[in-house]
């Protein structure tokens, strides 16, 4: 999973041409461990329709400031540059692609692909 900075916010999450899931995280954050294991497969099988990014807020701390988040893990998903849903903990793979197949594709999905697939994995 790509990890992104302050520096690199900009192209690789708003200017991304698929929608992002970002995960605001930091080294100390059991529930943020927890979370590994799922957004390594949702980014391994879904990867060529969303794209799995984390930011560690301790180590770039003024994207996690600049979007308000207080507590983690905080998952967002961005579209066309803008954040479309905000997530707070950690969660099973269903209930963190569900919101990316429900508000972070437009209806249809990406370039008219069908919407993410809930059932795998």
């Amino acid at each position: 999973m790509a990890e992104v900075t302050d520096a690199t916010f900009a192209e690789q999450v708003l200017a991304a041409d698929l929608p992002v899931l970002l995960e605001f995280t930091a080294g100390w954050c059991p529930p943020c461990r927890l979370m590994a294991p799922v957004l390594g497969a949702v980014a391994a099988q879904e990867r060529d329709r969303i794209k799995v990014v984390q930011l560690d807020v301790d180590a770039t701390p003024e994207t996690a400031a600049a979007y308000g988040v207080l507590s983690l893990p905080t998952l967002m998903v961005f579209h066309g540059g803008e954040p479309v849903r905000s997530m707070v903990g950690a969660r099973s793979r269903r209930s963190t692609v569900g919101p990316c197949a429900n508000r972070g594709e437009p209806p249809g999905g990406v370039h008219g692909r069908r919407p993410l697939d809930l059932n795998r994995g």
